[in-house]
């Protein structure tokens, strides 16, 4: 995955990689936002990419910053260097109480452990080794704790390296044994390891991988910007459940990730494919059931500390601007 631009001085100043405008068409005459990613640029964020740019049709100006990791994006939400988040910060929210809150669900997770079957064969061989995720706090390092905690087992160390491409490609160079990648990756690696690698049995899991969070303070001051975005991530997120060709043939239309491997380009409609059949884009961008689902799973993975029968709903989420778009186009 992977994106360019002068951002700001934050991205400049620690190198953090790729960062990219989509600039406005025009004027911003509904507003503007500035989104960071902490990921590199591909497939999976094809679908957020082209909500954007149908939302710039409507006069709101979107800029968006691909960043070395969701420490790095988060930092950037609560010191005000970006206005717009994207993960799952649970943890941030409730140790800091930073007054930031998600607004809309992105994906459900949709994950799988794997392993070299010449180091590991079952989760017990993990007992001791070491473990690589996304990030701190994401829904990569929640479902790894999980099952180390069902299984009895204690990894040697956690690393977070962002970009389920990047820790793929560490397990096909030998640098790595065990990890857990996207279901694009997944394909890959089973594909390209010729009988190598095997996935890890997981339990069904019912949480959001990424969710849209900003500070209150911007959500309030950006209504009719957040509004417009939240009506074009529904009805883009309705287009691939309907069509999950849609996105590629959108990817040409707007001249997104132009300069995407040509193996990447070929796995895009799979991943959509694959990624509709599986239910991660919900219809409706999630509501309350899925926050109380994700209060479960990171309840239980241990991201969410406390009492989970005490959890508020508006202390993590702020749901206002999706019921409205909701309101508008109808549920599903």
């Amino acid at each position: 995955m992977a994106r360019v631009s002068k951002i700001k001085s934050f991205c400049a100043a620690a190198a953090l990689g790729l960062c990219v405008g989509l600039s406005g068409q025009a004027m911003a005459a509904k507003g503007s936002m500035h989104v960071a990613f902490g990921d590199i640029p591909g497939a999976d964020m094809l679908n957020f990419m082209v909500a954007v740019k149908r939302a710039e049709a409507r006069g709101v100006k979107v800029k968006i910053s691909f960043l070395q990791s969701e420490d790095i994006a988060s930092q950037a939400i609560v010191s005000g260097q970006a206005d717009i988040g994207v993960g799952t910060p649970y943890a941030l929210i409730q140790k800091v109480k930073a007054p930031i809150r998600m607004f809309f669900q992105l994906s459900k997770l949709a994950f799988f452990p794997i392993v070299n079957t010449e180091k590991f064969k079952t989760w017990k061989d993990l007992d001791g080794q070491p473990m690589y995720t996304h990030a701190r706090g994401s829904g990569t390092e929640a479902i790894m704790n999980l099952m180390a905690s069902k299984n009895g087992i204690k990894y040697s160390s956690m690393s977070y390296v962002p970009g389920s491409a990047v820790r793929a490609g560490a397990m096909l160079q030998g640098r790595i044994h065990a990890t857990i990648v996207d279901a694009e990756r997944r394909t890959l690696l089973l594909k390209k390891g010729k009988g190598k690698f095997a996935l890890l049995p997981l339990p069904k899991i019912d949480g959001s991988d990424e969710a849209l969070y900003a500070n209150m303070d911007f959500i309030k001051k950006n209504q009719e910007a957040i509004d417009i975005l939240l009506e074009e991530l529904v009805l883009t997120w309705r287009e691939v459940n309907k069509d999950p060709l849609y996105i590629s043939q959108a990817r040409k239309k707007y001249n997104l990730l132009p300069d995407m491997p040509k193996g990447d380009v070929e796995e895009i409609d799979p991943y959509y494919k694959e990624a509709v059949a599986t239910g991660i884009f919900d219809a409706n961008g999630g509501g309350v059931k899925a926050v109380k689902g994700d209060f479960e799973f990171y309840g239980f993975a241990g991201t969410i500390k406390g009492d989970l029968s005490k959890l508020k709903v508006d202390d993590y989420w702020h749901l206002a601007p999706l019921n409205k778009a909701l309101k508008k186009l109808g549920r599903m």
